[in-house]
């Protein structure tokens, strides 16, 4: 297809070609492309004002990159594209209808589904929020089986008691009095209040966040969790500060927030089957998980001084969803360098956590709090 731009085709070697030979040539040779790939290119050649195509478009599209320019001009084209939806597409092997399904359950335009469908190969696959369900799954099982064993056994009480001195002594879950350890304001994710706190937290975390890194990688996808999980430990450092935190909830919240607002703020485009229903099981979930922890804090500890974990880390995670998040899933395949409210979330997200270091550093000894003993 090189030849689309040989002398004869571009005899000034600008780099262009005119839209009526690309759409003459389209028409001749549109049997040797994938269908949809033609019909983003037919798309592209009708949405073209200036009456030329620039080469470094055509090579975008058949390596499967995408400019911001390229992707403006597609999505100007869009309205031209006329032919049946990849929901209609028969004759699929169960990876494709796989793939297609995460299509429409993360995509609200028909030709990012497409371009998606076309494009992905499961190559990398989806590996970082299966490797942190994995790791997460893996320690808090292990230490929580192990403290439900102590607590029958030698305190003759089963049940999984997070305030419990021994459930605290370790270096993993985040202690206002250890807040120096800066590890600890990313490790609580690997610690848990109970089996159901666990279960909860991985089932969203494979439900909501792999199909989410199918569709916008591992970076994106990791970069929304790790700045939840951040946002969730130093908000309790500001809004709760004597309590520790434990789960992973802050990441959670942070992913399902930002596809749920996703789907609201497009929701005509949403094709996801049974989205009303859906959206209304993870809130109803997400509210059972938020009202155990508000009920868990504020509930008479069992073993004073030692206070239940917090539930502000859940709100950390939600306000990071609705801003960084909802950027990052609405701008499928652009550079979110050229989004201003990227900027300006990312900004804001910048200040809290500069306000909150400074905060940690000075805000404890200037307000004198009666803080929990170290564990």
């Amino acid at each position: 297809w090189n030849f689309l731009f040989l002398p004869q085709f571009d005899p000034d070697n600008t780099g262009y070609i005119s839209t009526e030979k690309f759409r003459s040539l389209l028409q001749r040779h549109g049997s040797e492309l994938d269908p949809h790939k033609l019909e983003v290119l037919l798309a592209l050649a009708d949405s073209n004002s200036e009456g030329r195509i620039c080469y470094q478009d055509f090579v975008n599209l058949m390596s499967n990159k995408r400019s911001n320019s390229f992707r403006q001009a597609i999505l100007q084209g869009n309205r031209r594209l006329c032919s049946k939806a990849l929901l209609e597409e028969t004759g699929l092997s169960l990876s494709q209808r796989l793939i297609r399904h995460v299509a429409y359950e993360t995509l609200p335009r028909e030709i990012d589904r497409k371009w998606y469908y076309d494009s992905y190969t499961c190559c990398p696959p989806p590996w970082f929020m299966i490797t942190i369900t994995i790791v997460e799954a893996r320690i808090s099982l292990l230490f929580q089986v192990a403290f439900f064993l102590y607590n029958g056994v030698v305190l003759d009480r089963f049940v999984l008691q997070v305030s419990h001195p021994l459930y605290l002594k370790n270096a993993l879950l985040y202690h206002p009095q250890l807040r120096a350890q800066a590890w600890r304001y990313l490790t609580y994710i690997f610690m848990h209040a109970g089996i159901e706190h666990l279960g909860l937290n991985v089932v969203l975390q494979l439900l909501v966040g792999v199909p989410l890194e199918m569709v916008h990688g591992a970076a994106r996808i990791s970069f929304v969790y790790v700045a939840g999980v951040v946002a969730g430990s130093l908000a309790v450092s500001v809004a709760d500060m004597r309590a520790p935190v434990v789960g992973s909830s802050g990441g959670v919240y942070a992913l399902v927030s930002a596809h749920l607002a996703n789907i609201v703020m497009n929701w005509s485009g949403m094709k996801c089957q049974f989205k009303l229903l859906r959206m209304a099981v993870a809130l109803i979930c997400m509210s059972f998980e938020f009202g155990r922890a508000v009920w868990l804090r504020f509930h008479p500890s069992a073993y004073p001084p030692c206070p239940h974990p917090s539930f502000m880390a859940h709100l950390g995670g939600v306000m990071v969803g609705i801003t960084l998040g909802v950027i990052i899933l609405r701008n499928y395949e652009q550079r979110l360098q050229d989004q201003t409210l990227w900027w300006i979330f990312l900004s804001i997200y910048v200040i809290f956590v500069m306000f909150a270091i400074f905060w940690n550093i000075f805000a404890y000894s200037l307000l004198d709090l009666k803080l929990p003993p170290p564990p």
